[in-house]
């Protein structure tokens, strides 16, 4: 029998070949999305790939994204090169990422700061974090350190408490610019303490640090990569961290919530996201390859000394995430007294 004559269904009937044409259009257009998405990951990547970070060389985030970024090239077969596009709270790199070819072969690690707290504080950012991005897989979270310079006369966050009270306006603060997840502990920590301490927004970590280790300014929440190793040379005072509970990387350093700051519990997330528009194909394969790499056991023994929590996800839970943090982050900053801008 000749297909293009009759198609046989339901025993002997015959139906036209003319009138099952609007069928045959049907199927093939419910099955295109899985053949496009089939077809988009064929061969990737075939060169090498741009893999954005917001980070400054040396931080937790610069860190982590070369380790993800050597792991998918030995598994690949192509370069991830890591591309340092630091400044703006993750602004600049963001908005390179999301208006970059939605191909696979620019990538973004996509932050809270970057995505949703720039969300929270600017009114017009050159990208839309829902639409403009396709979620691959949530990497990690950490909360900060409340470092401060040893010429600081506090050993206790209580302490701090008492010498900026009694000196308003004078104790300076370094962050990762306005909106940053830095900016915004420290600002929970001025409004749930009441003192009036004064903002120094950097472009990097590496800057902030470097003037905190220089006394040029007087304290900073900072990550455990960049925070952490100064602390143990003495060059810094750590006196809490901000989550719920101690971290394994500091498990001397109280909470906040500990050290007699009520309801402070601040961490960050990290994740890895394409511009939107990009094959599902390959959305699902790198997916796969760090979802792979965050439950091996060298990757837990290699950042067990950061204190940080990984987060293999499926990209619907990213994105999950995004969702329920914008409401939630908006109002953390209109709490704290941070107008959009």
């Amino acid at each position: 029998m000749k297909l293009g004559c009759r198609i046989l269904l339901q025993g002997a009937r015959a139906v036209p070949a003319a009138a099952v044409v609007p069928v045959i259009a049907l199927v093939l257009a419910l099955l295109a999305p899985g053949l496009a998405a089939q077809e988009g990951a064929a061969g990737y990547p075939n060169r090498p790939v741009k893999f954005i970070n917001q980070y400054s060389p040396g931080g937790l985030g610069d860190t982590f994204a070369r380790a993800l970024a050597q792991h998918l090239a030995e598994r690949l077969g192509q370069p991830f090169v890591v591309e340092n596009r630091t400044g703006a709270n993750g602004i600049i790199a963001a908005e390179i990422a999301a208006k970059s070819p939605a191909d696979g072969y620019t990538l973004f690690m996509g932050t809270q700061s970057g995505l949703v707290l720039n969300a929270a504080t600017r009114k017009n950012l050159p990208f839309d974090v829902i639409r403009d991005f396709a979620p691959i897989s949530l990497l990690f979270s950490t909360p900060f350190y409340l470092l401060v310079h040893p010429s600081v006369k506090a050993t206790t966050v209580a302490e701090l408490v008492a010498l900026a009270r009694s000196q308003p306006g004078k104790l300076t603060y370094a962050s990762l610019g306005r909106g940053s997840g830095h900016h915004l502990a420290a600002e929970q920590f001025r409004k749930l303490t009441g003192i009036d301490i004064v903002h120094v927004p950097y472009k990097g970590s590496g800057q902030a640090m470097t003037d905190l280790l220089a006394g040029q300014v007087h304290m900073m929440f900072e990550g455990p990569v960049s925070g952490l190793p100064p602390v143990r040379s003495g060059k810094a005072r750590g006196l809490a961290s901000t989550g719920a509970s101690r971290t394994a990387a500091a498990p001397e350093l109280p909470t906040m919530i500990e050290a007699g700051v009520p309801g402070f519990d601040i961490s960050t997330w990290f994740g890895f996201v394409a511009p939107s528009g990009t094959p599902r194909g390959i959305i699902d394969r790198l997916n796969g390859e760090t979802r792979q790499m965050l439950t091996l056991p060298a990757t837990a023994q290699r950042f067990a000394r950061f204190g940080i929590d990984l987060l293999p996800s499926t990209p619907e839970q990213m994105a999950e995430r995004i969702r329920v943090d914008l409401p939630l982050w908006t109002k953390i900053v209109r709490d704290a007294g941070i107008e959009a801008e």
